[in-house]
């Protein structure tokens, strides 16, 4: 019987963040939802992708469970980034979850364009943002059955 993640192994995310106080409040929100998480952490799109492909310096990064991608960033943002991903046949199975502080209907309708799986806005307040951490990997970890990392299925 498949489980979830959360029933079998630690799970693998990737956090796309250029802003260190945002990294820091969701490895702190991670902490508080006390579900087994790696997170791993890139500050930009184009380090995404390097990370994504297994390119140097990632050459032995572990192939995330669930991509938590920040839309706003320099050097490749992350409009830019679920385009590559979502066109890249190694990688367009990986679920990303947008997780900005954009609440711009245009924003949210084109990253669902994208294929998004899911849009959440970043709640300013810490408990809120703890709460919202919490259901979405309570959602993504204990409820939803992925693929296992770095393997996409054969068939469709």
């Amino acid at each position: 019987m498949i489980k979830p993640l959360a029933d079998s192994r630690v799970a693998e995310i990737l956090l796309v963040e250029d802003n260190e106080d945002d990294v820091f409040l969701t490895r702190e929100a991670f902490d508080s939802a006390r579900l087994r998480v790696h997170l791993n952490h890139v500050d930009n799109g184009e380090k995404c992708m390097q990370y994504l492909r297994k390119q140097p310096p990632y050459a032995d990064a572990t192939t995330p469970d669930l991509i938590l991608l920040d839309l706003h960033m320099p050097v490749m943002d992350g409009r830019e980034v679920l385009a590559e991903i979502v066109k890249d046949e190694k990688l367009k199975y990986l679920p990303v979850v947008v997780l900005t502080t954009s609440q711009e209907a245009r924003d949210i309708q084109q990253m669902y364009q994208l294929r998004c799986n899911s849009y959440i806005t970043k709640p300013v307040d810490f408990n809120n943002f703890v709460q919202a951490i919490s259901q979405l990997a309570g959602y993504w970890l204990t409820l939803v059955v992925l693929p296992e990392a770095g393997k996409p299925s054969d068939t469709a």
